[in-house]
């Protein structure tokens, strides 16, 4: 089976709690989320999903990395602790500089149910710089420490188009190396630094059990099926793309290997793709 066809979309899907010390884990069904969320998530769809092209077979096994030479990051991977920015309050104010005007007002929830989580760039008093997931890719804005939550990170992930895969590294050393799907020639993965904006179990098929939305947007594609063109990381129906550039964009793992990552890696954790 495909991993989604045309103008599907991992969403509509339940958000799923990354910090079980502060959100409890909503199931697939739970009563918890309502009609009036779903109604929200059927509107905002992510790019990327879709197979643009049929790959050969590859296997989707797990490879162990050792820390050898050639396997350490380069300089621009993420660094081995990062910070993520949880808001507090109903409404988080993005300003432009510290003490500066406002620019964007972001609502937490999001609007899929998940708490709005960003990354931080640098700190400057009581002001934190944060990433943020809007275009252009690689926006950043300040924030008031006050009207957040800080975590540390120590988890980050490095993925490569190149090669088809996704590593996952704890405080800047790798630790194992996954199989991955990214997106074709037409329609590629977009290079930078991100971060995953949402983790949700979506109801859609096609999409593995687990699907985490990424701060990227595609680089070609504006809009894709209603949505924003929005990048997601998730698992696929389609095991034969594992390995291959088969995707509109987003990045692929097997089911076993997002389910791995879902109970691992909170909301704001760093992503690197080259």
């Amino acid at each position: 089976m495909s991993d989604a066809g045309p103008g599907r979309s991992f969403r509509p899907g339940v958000p799923v709690s990354t910090h079980p010390e502060e959100f409890p884990v909503l199931s697939r069904t739970t009563a918890s989320v309502s009609v009036g969320a779903v109604a929200l998530l059927s509107s905002l769809l992510l790019a990327g999903c879709s197979p643009a092209a049929t790959p050969d077979a590859a296997p989707s096994a797990i490879a162990e990395t050792q820390p050898t030479a050639d396997s350490t990051p380069a300089a621009s991977t993420p660094a081995a602790t990062a910070t993520s920015a949880t808001a507090t309050g109903a409404i988080l104010d993005v300003y432009d500089e510290p003490g500066g005007s406002v620019t964007a007002t972001l609502r937490n929830p999001q609007e899929s149910g998940a708490p709005l989580t960003l990354l931080v760039a640098a700190t400057r008093g009581d002001w934190l710089q944060v990433h943020l997931a809007q275009r252009p890719n690689g926006s950043t804005g300040w924030v008031k420490a006050d009207a957040v939550v800080q975590h540390s990170l120590e988890y980050s992930l490095d993925a490569s188009t190149e090669d088809n895969t996704l590593t996952l590294l704890k405080n800047g050393h790798p630790v194992k190396t996954f199989r991955a799907a990214t997106g074709t020639g037409g329609t590629p993965t977009p290079h930078g630094a991100f971060f995953l904006t949402e983790l949700l179990q979506p109801t859609n098929e096609g999409y593995g059990p687990y699907a985490f939305g990424l701060s990227a947007f595609s680089d070609v594609l504006s809009n894709f099926g209603g949505g924003p063109g929005q990048i997601g990381l998730h698992g696929t129906d389609d095991a034969d793309s594992i390995g291959r550039s088969a995707s509109h964009g987003c990045i692929r793992l097997s089911n076993t290997d997002i389910t791995e990552l879902a109970s691992l890696l909170p909301l704001g954790t760093p992503i690197t793709i080259r």
